[in-house]
């Protein structure tokens, strides 16, 4: 039997240690990732996503702080990130923002369905994209309505 808090929680170390190819192995090939920044398909897509993060945090880390153990399904914590803006960080709209040396902290949640295979079949991550970047020293700025 699958422990799947032991394949969630490995998620999280996975992350701390920039673990690429372990990040690989705990997804499902054909995984979905649904999150601020976009949707991913399949377990390299969702990989590339966290290495833009890992890129422009070299330090990143992931402190979890709540699990919701009484469900074994979807699996639910929320966390807290930290890390400092040294490499260059892929924006939205594609292009890269150069490092700025800011510290962020970032507070989230995310809830992953693990497979009876072990893996992950489906991640979910919750966070304030605004909080990220008006910590990196981006701002809003008003354009042409969305309405017409």
């Amino acid at each position: 039997m699958v422990d799947k808090w032991e394949v969630k929680r490995g998620l999280a170390d996975a992350i701390n240690d920039h673990d690429v190819p372990r990040m690989l192995d705990i997804f499902s090939e054909d995984a979905t990732y649904v999150s601020p920044v976009g949707v991913a398909e399949g377990s390299e897509q969702i990989v590339w996503l966290f290495e833009q993060f890992f890129r422009g945090f070299p330090d990143l880390y992931l402190a979890v702080w709540y699990e919701a153990t009484s469900t074994d399904n979807p699996l639910v914590v929320e966390w807290t990130a930290v890390g400092t803006h040294t490499g260059p960080f892929l924006l939205p709209d594609g292009r890269d923002l150069e490092p700025t040396g800011r510290r962020i902290t970032l507070r989230g949640t995310c809830a992953s369905f693990v497979d009876d295979d072990g893996k992950i079949g489906t991640h979910r991550e919750y966070f304030d994209q605004l909080e990220l970047y008006s910590q990196l020293g981006l701002h809003l700025e008003m354009g042409e309505s969305a309405v017409a």
